[in-house]
């Protein structure tokens, strides 16, 4: 046996899941296409649970009052199976599962976003309720047996996903009633939560419903993630392509999120499908694309759903533009196949195509979320923030990605409000020179070269802005100190040679300013807060890199929903530990050349913290806004700040 140093220390291990859910697996027809081996990081010192460097399962129940054993997948047995092997009765393997599932979804999101996934940091608020200090998150755990309910859901305060089991409802040929369904076994379920706890790691100001369009996001944007990566595993996409002989726009799994849950709900069919649904005759029909559709939807989830929709559909465009010269092949120039089953050649091609479509898409939608405000997302915005990221990876765009995506969007009626034109290049985020030459501003760039040079004293210590590298190698806890470090530095400068670029970012330190604005008692001024100096290193589709400091600086305001108390506090000031009834937010995100400190792109909300009526707005969205009951529970004034505010959210939309 050779030594120990000659030995290669092993780059992924194997594990066995359910493709989507157990439901494929227990039948006959998909029963070869119901489990995969997946390939995992492998993590050298991962110990029973499991419990590595992101990620910490905890298998306590409480309803049964127990805690299962935990899984070793660092027992050679279990090594040389590709871990345990698929069941809906183990709990071993159901910690397996959401281990895999978990860390794929974190992997997407560093390849896409070129940095080691952060979860949102610990708060921790005074006496009086009011913010005290953060504490790293190293892992995120997971329960996969925490609720005996038919919910499942990331939970802000505890920084852990809590999964849930119940009976099955209804009895058909895909499920027995009363059978145990468990939400940890769902792929898709999976997916969609970690991607609530990456994204609030990244945006942690997107959890306050502030607009129709924020808890939307959320839940549009998990179910992306979760879709697309249907994508990555080749023998569900295979079949597929056989099944519907290439035509992924009719009903196919790859567009559909956790059948089983929706089957056993008594739905009929998939908890959510991103092409259509069953309606009351119980047949499947397609969607077609309505400009009006978000007129007409209020509830999140439904809202939501548009928005993959939209996406999906630029997918799809995508997807025919890049196989459309393997049909004509195929056919023979005709366009129409013939009877009968498609040729394994053709069928391996067109997945091929859609896996890189899928991928480059998925990609792309991860990436856009270092392209969004800070606060008060919008499906708009998150348009401008596709295109612009993609424009920076791939200006030429031979495939023709963006006119494929911005057509999809107006197709269904998303598109960023007050604009006049939707064209890819007129929605590209305005670049700093552009910013600055509207409010006729000059950085000589000393200025904010001296960022990079200064030593500069903060809370009696010397700091520089560290731009130590933050990869996929980096040390996260060391990642998130330097942020912070970073964060500090940055206000500083900020306050002292970079005020004259504040009124391009959409900041404002005018000591005449309302006085429910909430001020900084260093400089008397309405506080700046610098949230975030994030590094993203992309690797374009020809091998190119770029990389951007992605700087989120907001300000606040305390809003009242009786007018003419705000009025008073605006002039006289608020009484002592008055935080108002909601907040009002605005700021930019700010995408900074790290070489040479120039602001490359601006990202701003629509107002400024003085905008009256801007608050207006947002008072009347929370008070007024014509919101359906079924949804209003999400709008009141106490689920503004709702500690569990996608428990409550995912147990609503199940009902």
């Amino acid at each position: 046996m050779p030594p120990d140093n000659l030995v290669p220390e092993p780059v992924e291990r194997l594990l066995r899941i359910y493709v989507l859910d157990p439901s494929l697996a227990a039948q006959y027809d998909t029963a070869r296409i119901g489990e995969t081996a997946i390939s995992i990081r492998w993590e050298q010192n991962l110990l029973p649970g499991p419990v590595g460097e992101y990620i910490e399962v905890i298998d306590a129940d409480p309803a049964s009052n127990c805690v299962y054993h935990p899984v070793d997948l660092n027992d050679l047995r279990v090594i040389v199976q590709d871990g345990l092997a698929p069941s809906e009765t183990n709990p071993q393997f159901h910690q397996q599962m959401v281990y895999a599932v978990a860390m794929t979804t974190i992997e997407h999101f560093e390849q896409a976003l070129g940095r080691v996934a952060l979860w949102a940091a610990h708060r921790e608020n005074d006496e009086h309720g009011r913010f005290g200090r953060e504490s790293f998150v190293r892992r995120l755990r997971i329960y996969p047996h925490a609720l005996r309910e038919r919910n499942a859901y990331y939970s802000p305060e505890k920084k852990a996903l809590l999964f849930g089991y119940f009976p099955a409802g209804a009895n058909n040929e895909y499920n027995t009633r009363d059978t145990l369904i468990f939400t940890a076994l769902s792929h898709d379920i999976v997916a969609h939560e970690t991607t609530h706890a990456l994204l609030d790691g990244v945006h942690p100001r997107f959890n306050e419903p502030i607009n129709e369009d924020v808890p939307a996001f959320h839940e549009a944007f998990a179910d992306i993630v979760a879709l697309f990566q249907h994508f990555s595993y080749p023998g569900v996409l295979q079949y597929q392509i056989a099944q519907t002989r290439g035509d992924l726009s009719s009903e196919n799994l790859m567009a559909q999120l956790a059948q089983q849950f929706g089957r056993a709900a008594g739905r009929g069919g998939a908890l959510r499908d991103a092409l259509g649904g069953y309606y009351e005759n119980g047949v499947w029909r397609r969607a077609e694309p309505n400009v009006r559709a978000l007129e007409q939807a209020r509830e999140p989830h439904a809202r939501g759903a548009i928005l993959v929709a939209a996406v999906f559909g630029g997918f799809l465009k995508l997807y025919r533009a890049r196989t459309r010269d393997l049909y004509r092949i195929a056919t023979e120039g005709t366009g129409v196949l013939r009877d009968g089953d498609i040729h394994p050649d053709l069928r391996n091609r067109l997945a091929g195509e859609a896996s890189q479509s899928a991928r480059y898409i998925l990609q792309m939608c991860i990436r856009a979320i270092d392209y969004c405000p800070p606060v008060g997302i919008t499906f708009g915005d998150y348009l401008r923030a596709l295109i612009t990221g993609d424009f920076e990876m791939n200006p030429e765009d031979r495939d023709n990605v963006r006119v494929a995506m911005v057509e999809s969007f107006r197709q269904w009626g998303i598109y960023p409000k007050g604009m006049r034109s939707i064209s890819a290049d007129a929605l590209l985020w305005p670049t700093g020179e552009q910013v600055m030459e509207q409010h006729d501003i000059v950085m000589p760039p000393e200025a904010m070269r001296s960022l990079l040079e200064d030593e500069q004293r903060v809370d009696n210590r010397n700091l520089r802005l560290q731009l130590q590298p933050w990869n996929l190698e980096t040390d996260r806890y060391r990642t998130w100190k330097g942020a912070d470090n970073n964060a500090r530095v940055l206000w500083r400068w900020l306050m002292d040679k970079g005020k004259p670029l504040l009124p391009a970012l959409g900041l404002v330190t005018d000591p005449n300013a309302p006085r429910s604005v909430f001020f900084s008692r260093y400089t008397k001024e309405p506080a700046v807060e610098v949230h975030s100096v994030r590094t993203a290193l992309r690797r374009g589709p020809r091998g190119s890199t770029k990389t951007d400091l992605v700087v989120e600086i907001t300000q606040r305001r305390r809003g009242y929903f009786d007018a003419e108390k705000q009025k008073r506090v605006d002039a006289d000031g608020p009484v002592e530990n008055d935080d108002g009834d909601f907040r009002y937010r605005t700021g930019c995100t700010a995408l900074i050349d790290p070489a040479t400190m120039g602001v490359r792109r601006i990202v701003r909300t629509p107002g400024t913290v003085v905008d009256d009526r801007c608050l207006s707005r947002l008072r009347h969205f929370l008070t007024d806004g014509g919101i359906e009951p079924e949804t209003a529970f999400w709008l009141t004034r106490n689920a503004l700040y709702e500690q569990e505010p996608f428990a409550l959210l995912h147990r609503q939309a199940e009902q």
